[in-house]
C-alpha cells in the first residue's frame, strides 16, 4: 500500500538516523567537491595523506598503467588482446561489471561483462560465439568466467554468455549466481541484431551448463539496464537504468507468490511473472519529487511509492516513456547498485543540462522497511577534472571489508579507485596512468568492476578500456572512526 504523507512524517525523524556500512557512509559529502560543506584543501600531491586517512601518496607506476600507495603492487588478471582464453581466442575487451565468487582451493572465480554494442565486426575482440551458451549470434558482448589462484595468479578464463550486447553492470545473487544486464533497447533488425535486446541474464559461474541455451529473464523487463542487488529476506530485485531523454528510472521486481529463488529459477519465470514497479519519491510535505538532483543536502529524505510498469516489454514504447509527468522520480545515470545494511546503495553518476540540477555525483541509501530513500554523499560539479585531487563521477561501488565504500570513478579527466571512510573522509587508492589518448590531449578510462575476493586480501578492478582486469594487493587496514 503507498506511504501515506502522516506515514511519512512519522517515519522520516528515524530514517537518517545512521545505518552501518562496515561503518556508516552517511556523512559521505565530506569528499573533495562536495556541495554544503567547508572542506580542507587537498594534499599539495593530490592525494589525502595530509588528512591522515588511506595509505599515502600515489606513486607513479614505471609501467604506466595503475599508481598505487607504496606497499601495494597488482597483477594484470587479463588483457584483451593480450591474454587469451582457454580456448585460445583473445580475451574480450571493454571489462565491466564484476562478481566474485569462492572458487575451489581457495582460488577465486570472477564473472566479467564486456560492455560491447551493436554487430561484432565492430570490435577486434567480441566475445566468443561458443557452442550453446549464444543468445543471438549477431551480438558482440557477453561474460567471460575467470579463475583466479589465490596468490593472485591467472588460472584461466572461459566463455559464461555470449551474444548479449552491451553489458555493463550487473550483480551478484545470494545463490551463487551472476545477473548480466544489457544497456541497451536494441531490438531485432536494428545495429544488424537478430533478436531483441535489453534484459537481464543469469550466468551460474559453477556450472556453465546450466546457461546453455540462454534466456532473457523477460520479467525484469526490457530497458537500458545498469546494476541488479537482491533483498535476500523479502526476495525483491532492484535495478537500476542508465538513459535520457527522459532520465531513467530506479525499479523494484516482486516475485510472484510462492515463486523461491534459487539456481536458474529465474529462467524459468513467463515475460509477466511477478510484478515490475518503478519508484515515484515525495519530500517530507507530501510535496512529489520529479528528479533526484532536487536534493542539494547530504541528509535529505524522501519516501518512495512503487508505480506498475504497463509494459515491461516495451513492445512499442520505451518502458522509461510510459510515465507521464508527475507519475515517477527520474535520474541521470543510475549506475553502481551494493546490498548492504538490509537495503541498497544507489548510484546517480552525474547530472547535467538534462537534470534540474546538476552535479557530479550522488550515492543515496534506500531503506525498503522504511520506504525512504536518503541522500549519503553529494558531490559538486568538478570545475578541473584534468586536476588530480577532486572526485567525480561515481560508477560501480562495493563494500570493503576494511571499512566504508570503495568507488569506481567514471568522470572526465584523471580516474580513480577512490575510498570513503566509514566517518566519510575519502581517500584515493589507485590512478589510472594508461593514457589511450595523446600526448597532447591524454585520455584515461573509467575504471569498472571494483570487488574483493571472498578473503577480502585482494581488490579486483578493471580499466574499461582496452579491457585490463587487474588484481591489487598491500598492506589494508581497518578505516574506522575517528
Amino acid at each position: 500500500m503507498p506511504l501515506t504523507r502522516r506515514d511519512f512524517a512519522k517515519r522520516s525523524a528515524f530514517a537518517g538516523a545512521g545505518v552501518a556500512l562496515a561503518g556508516s557512509v552517511s556523512v559521505l559529502a565530506t569528499a573533495p567537491g562536495a556541495l554544503g560543506e567547508e572542506l580542507p584543501d587537498p594534499a599539495a600531491d593530490g592525494t589525502a595523506a595530509s588528512h591522515g586517512i588511506g595509505y599515502g601518496p600515489l606513486v607513479p607506476d614505471p609501467d604506466g598503467i595503475l599508481a598505487l600507495p607504496a606497499g601495494f603492487s597488482y597483477k594484470i588478471i587479463t588483457h584483451s588482446g593480450v591474454t587469451t582464453l582457454d580456448s585460445g581466442e583473445s580475451t574480450p575487451s571493454n571489462h565491466d561489471g564484476t562478481g566474485a565468487f569462492a572458487g575451489h582451493r581457495g582460488t577465486t572465480l570472477l564473472v566479467n561483462n564486456h560492455e560491447l554494442k551493436g554487430p561484432r565486426a565492430n570490435w577486434p575482440h567480441p566475445v566468443p560465439l561458443t557452442e550453446g551458451l549464444v543468445y543471438d549470434p549477431a551480438a558482440s558482448g557477453g561474460c567471460t568466467v575467470v579463475e583466479v589462484a589465490k596468490d593472485g595468479t591467472p588460472v584461466g578464463e572461459r566463455v559464461g554468455i555470449a551474444g548479449t550486447s552491451t553489458n555493463c553492470a550487473g550483480g551478484t545473487t545470494p545463490w551463487g549466481t551472476w545477473l548480466t544486464g544489457e544497456e541497451t533497447e536494441d531490438r531485432a533488425g536494428e545495429h544488424g541484431m537478430t533478436k531483441d535486446h535489453g534484459y537481464v541474464f543469469e550466468v551460474d559461474p559453477y556450472d556453465l551448463r546450466a546457461g546453455r541455451d540462454p534466456r532473457p529473464v523477460k520479467a525484469l523487463g526490457r530497458y537500458a539496464h545498469e546494476a541488479v542487488v537482491v533483498d535476500p529476506r523479502r526476495g525483491h530485485l532492484y535495478l537500476t537504468e542508465d538513459a535520457a531523454g527522459p532520465n531513467g528510472l530506479f525499479y523494484r521486481w516482486t516475485p510472484p507468490h510462492g515463486f523461491h529463488h534459487g539456481r536458474g529459477k529465474l529462467r524459468t519465470l513467463a515475460g509477466d511473472a511477478g510484478v515490475l514497479q518503478a519508484f515515484k519519491c515525495f519530500d517530507s510535505g507530501g510535496r512529489f519529487v520529479d528528479d533526484l538532483s532536487r536534493a542539494t543536502k547530504t541528509g535529505t529524505v524522501y519516501g518512495v511509492d512503487w508505480v506498475d510498469v504497463p509494459d515491461r516489454d516495451a513492445r512499442t514504447v520505451s518502458v522509461r516513456k510510459q510515465f507521464g509527468a508527475g507519475e515517477v522520480t527520474r535520474a541521470r545515470k543510475l549506475e553502481g547498485l551494493w546490498w548492504a545494511d538490509g537495503g541498497a546503495y544507489v548510484v546517480s553518476s552525474y547530472a547535467r543540462e538534462e537534470s534540474p540540477v546538476q552535479h557530479d555525483g550522488q550515492v543515496w541509501f534506500y531503506d525498503p522497511r522504511r520506504r525512504t530513500l536518503t541522500l549519503k554523499v553529494l558531490l559538486g560539479v568538478n570545475p578541473d577534472p584534468g586536476k588530480d585531487g577532486a572526485f567525480d563521477g561515481p560508477d560501480n561501488i562495493t563494500v570493503s571489508p576494511y571499512g566504508g565504500l570503495i568507488i569506481a570513478e567514471d568522470g572526465e579527466g584523471v580516474q580513480h579507485l577512490f575510498g570513503a571512510t566509514d566517518d566519510g573522509r575519502t581517500y584515493p587508492l589507485a590512478r589510472n596512468e594508461l593514457n589511450i589518448g595523446t600526448a597532447d590531449k591524454p585520455e584515461f578510462s573509467e575504471f569498472t568492476g571494483p570487488v574483493f575476493s571472498p578473503d577480502g586480501h585482494t581488490l579486483f578492478a578493471n580499466i574499461q578500456e582496452p579491457g585490463i582486469m587487474l588484481a591489487i594487493t598491500g598492506p589494508w587496514k581497518r578505516h574506522g572512526r575517528r
